[in-house]
């Protein structure tokens, strides 16, 4: 999108008709994306707590800075380097990610970084690395999709996550291709389809496994290829024939008719493609559950062929870029890993220090979260609020609390800010300078249009500021292009290859494609790389590897005190952890609140009205919202969306249980039960009868409480 001055010193947000993604086309958070701008809206000067039990109080830059300095020289003297936590976030520039785990592994020296995209695309991520040696959301441009014969679109919602892109698919059904959408759910996207499967959640394991079946059962596996570009066929082959369809109608509540015709739409076609997104990705078995989807494009000889192969949908602004440049656990720039010697030493020169010295793999993100307060004694948050993001939410909350001490770059006072010591409000979108990757690879620059107010610092400069603090004068650059210039030297040579692509070249080409490696001076320069895979693929040996996988159950599945499943999921005007987007009037009033998505069945069996107040428990907490009853869910499903703190907090519910490769946690599936509350009205007309007994018992006053709707009404008066 471009922007352009608007009256009183605000800018306003215009169509780019002439870039090749969107054509102009923007979302209602894109076009309201501004109001963020406001100094109203958004933190201006730091913030300190003074005291423990103290609340945050305005400071100087010089004051934050020496107190956070201060705090992480003496944790690190008390406790060890690894005492230090970092946390990151998918929506941070390239260049932040990159000097965020520089910062991390040179300054604080510690090993315990990772970043909120660990709760997005991780299991895409391992699972596309295992089959094809490479990780790259999709490895053609999203144009790609409008030209394909069949897309099977598994748990992706774009209609409401992603609506620019949904006019790939609508081009798609009007080119004559056939759109199948897998979800629990029958949502705007599913609308669309020309077929929608609606699997219990937690089976897409099996549901892909089934479909492979039939593919073999009714000799529609591409054996040529197969034979020519594959290892471990037989073992997959022999994995999915142990998943015949009738079982798999047991197990996912698909019927076989659907099943079949699923694969004949997909078979039919002369080119045909898989994505996924949360849905198959956020479970205990996602990375296992993405590869069986793989084997479906491998046995078909899809992937590395035209408007063909497999691909996953990013749901963060930079959920590709940053996870390419070391803001992860396990990673370093150029997306090498941490434990590979020749990467190590490859970034260690680039940085001029002692390979030996960089420290090993540290924990994943919930892992991290959850040894708050023991371990780790300090954490630095940039761009991520785990309070309302992370799985167990409650128990992250109260690691939060028992840390030494917390630290918070951030554009608002998000509600993981809230509880900080320090706070430190840093340049967004329009105020700053850097480059993003786009879910097709697609390196974009995003260029600053506006100044900042006096008092807002960018994360670049406290990163450089806060390193020469603590004794590293050189080495972190507060320039975005500077950044991005030692970001393209550590890059080189790595499976995510940048060192070829320049500022000036973003510009003018509209975004360049990675691997894009430099070449010499007299080479002409690397075009990019809009498609991959089509000659080989990027493992050793140029072959995919199918994924010999079974389908297990889910981490938690229902049982006769949690008889219910609960998935959890995005809505079109709020934003993951909304800390920005409930603070726009426009999209806040689109959707104020939660709720709790419910079949007629389900709710006719609990009493529950449409509006009416809804207790959702599961064995970590409980989360109240009101009512939407639908026959767009599974009877045997119950839906929350995840943007909003307090008592309608979805993720309080959600299970940590983590996916043993990815190590992502099933946010998509967990054992929960349902009831109906009272309403404040019906709470009081209770306590009158109760009291016109002439006797109040305590289980009398406990009875009230436990079925009012909220923690403020759980007073019992008069």
């Amino acid at each position: 999108m471009g922007l352009r001055p608007g009256a009183g010193g605000r800018v306003e947000v215009v169509e780019r008709v002439a870039f090749p993604v969107n054509r102009g086309a923007l979302c209602g958070k894109g076009r309201t994306a501004p109001a963020l701008l406001a100094p109203g809206a958004r933190l201006t000067e730091p913030l300190v707590r003074r005291s423990p039990a103290g609340p945050l109080e305005p400071a100087s830059w010089d004051e934050a800075l020496e107190r956070v300095s201060g705090e992480l020289t003496r944790i690190r003297a008390a406790h060890g380097a690894d005492a230090a936590g970092v946390f990151g976030g998918g929506g941070l520039t390239n260049e932040k990610a990159y000097l965020l785990g520089k910062f991390a592994r040179l300054v604080l020296g510690t090993s315990q970084i990772d970043y909120n995209g660990r709760f997005c695309m991780s299991s895409a991520a391992a699972a596309g690395n295992r089959a094809f040696g490479l990780d790259r959301g999709l490895p053609f441009p999203l144009a790609d999709i409008e030209r394909s014969g069949c897309v099977i679109l598994v748990g992706a919602n774009p209609a409401e996550t992603m609506p620019p892109a949904l006019r790939f698919f609508s081009r798609l059904k009007k080119n004559g291709g056939k759109l199948i959408v897998v979800d629990p759910r029958r949502t705007r996207t599913a609308e669309q389809a020309d077929l929608h499967l609606a699997p219990r959640p937690g089976t897409d394991l099996a549901l892909a496994l089934g479909l492979l079946h039939l593919i073999v059962a009714e000799g529609r596996v591409d054996e040529e290829y197969v034979a020519a570009r594959t290892t471990g066929w037989a073992e997959a082959r022999s994995a999915a024939m142990a998943h015949w369809p009738e079982l798999v109608e047991r197990v996912t509540g698909v019927p076989v008719p659907q099943l079949r015709a699923a694969v004949a739409h997909f078979c039919d076609a002369d080119s045909a493609m898989v994505l996924t997104a949360r849905g198959p990705e956020q479970q205990a078995k996602g990375t296992d559950t993405v590869g069986a989807w793989i084997n479906l494009t491998l046995a078909t000889g899809r992937a590395g062929r035209p408007h063909s192969g497999y691909g996953c949908l990013t749901g963060q602004g930079n959920g590709q870029g940053g996870r390419e440049h070391g803001q992860k656990a396990d990673q370093l720039p150029g997306y090498r890993m941490l434990t590979d010697p020749s990467a190590r030493a490859h970034v260690a020169g680039v940085w001029g220090v002692d390979p030996d010295s960089l420290p090993g793999p540290g924990r994943s993100a919930y892992e991290l979260l959850d040894a708050l307060g023991g371990d780790i004694r300090s954490l630095l948050v940039l761009g991520s609020n785990p309070v309302v993001s992370a799985p167990r939410a409650a128990h992250v909350e109260q690691r939060l609390r028992a840390l030494d001490f917390l630290a918070v770059c951030d554009v608002v006072l998000s509600e993981t800010a809230a509880l900080a010591d320090v706070v430190l409000p840093v340049t967004q979108w329009a105020e700053e300078t850097g480059t993003l990757t786009s879910v097709e690879g697609r390196v974009l620059l995003r260029r600053k249009a506006v100044d900042p107010p006096p008092g807002v610092r960018s994360d670049l400069w406290v990163l450089s500021t806060l390193a020469a603090r603590l004794g590293w004068e050189k080495g972190f650059p507060a320039d975005a292009e500077e950044v991005f210039d030692e970001l393209r030297r550590a890059s080189a040579g790595g499976k995510a290859d940048y060192s070829g692509i320049t500022y000036r070249r973003i510009a003018e080409e509209d975004g360049v494609f990675w691997p894009c490696p430099e070449t010499s001076a007299d080479d002409p320069a690397h075009p990019g790389t809009p498609r991959l895979f089509l000659d080989r693929f990027a493992t050793p040996d140029g072959r995919a590897r199918f994924a010999p996988v079974t389908h297990r159950p889910a981490a938690e599945e229902p049982d006769a005190d949690y008889p219910v499943l609960l998935t959890t999921g995005r809505v079109l005007a709020q934003y993951q952890s909304g800390a920005q987007t409930r603070r726009v009037a426009q999209l806040n009033s689109a959707a104020p609140e939660p709720f709790v998505q419910l079949h007629p069945q389900l709710a006719e069996r609990h009493g529950i009205a449409d509006g009416d107040p809804v207790a959702v428990t599961s064995r970590r907490g409980r989360a109240v919202a009101p009512a939407r009853v639908s026959t767009a869910i599974r009877p045997d499903t119950v839906f929350m969306p995840f943007h909003w703190p307090g008592e309608g907090r979805a993720n309080t519910l959600t299970n940590p249980a983590l996916d043993p490769t990815s190590r992502m946690p099933e946010f998509k599936v967990c054992a929960v039960r349902v009831e109906r509350l009272l309403t404040t009205a019906e709470a009081n007309a209770e306590a009158r009868r109760i009291a016109a007994r002439g006797s109040v018992t305590v289980d009398d006053v406990h009875d009230v409480i436990d079925r009012t709707r909220t923690v403020r009404e759980k007073r019992f008066r008069g």
